[in-house]
């Protein structure tokens, strides 16, 4: 199974000359392709944040547009969960002095608990994390 890390999530939406290479390269993997609800989550707060600086609620009309695809793009797509071997995965992790941001390393320990390779462009910050498996598909 494929995870998307957001950065790869975000390209792929795009589907711009990388987002168009990573589908080609996804099809041709015939393999299993989800996200976690971290990347969710992130989305989210990106899109809640742009609606809240607009004061106006004329110049939210936009936004809100776009949060309503958003919502609608992840119905198509597996979400993996954040339970119970996840978060023992996360705070095992950090006992081991793994540190990396907590969503990416959230976002490392559903990959890891779902025995999936996560396709991300943070390299630097994935290696930190013993047993995951993880490409860069947008190079």
């Amino acid at each position: 199974m494929l995870v998307l890390d957001t950065d790869h999530f975000s390209e792929w939406q795009r589907a711009l000359e990388a987002g168009s290479r990573l589908r080609a390269r996804v099809h041709l993997a015939r393999s299993g392709i989800s996200l976690t609800v971290v990347t969710l989550e992130e989305q989210m707060r990106g899109w809640l944040a742009e609606i809240r600086r607009h004061q106006d609620p004329h110049r939210q009309i936009a936004p809100y547009a776009k949060f309503q695809r958003q919502v609608e793009a992840f119905a198509e797509w597996i979400i993996l969960p954040w339970d119970s071997d996840s978060a023992r995965l996360f705070l095992n992790l950090r006992r081991q002095g793994v540190r990396i941001g907590s969503l990416d390393l959230k976002i490392a320990s559903i990959a890891i608990a779902h025995d999936a390779t996560l396709l991300t462009r943070n390299s630097t910050d994935f290696a930190q994390v013993p047993g995951l498996r993880f490409e860069d598909w947008l190079k």
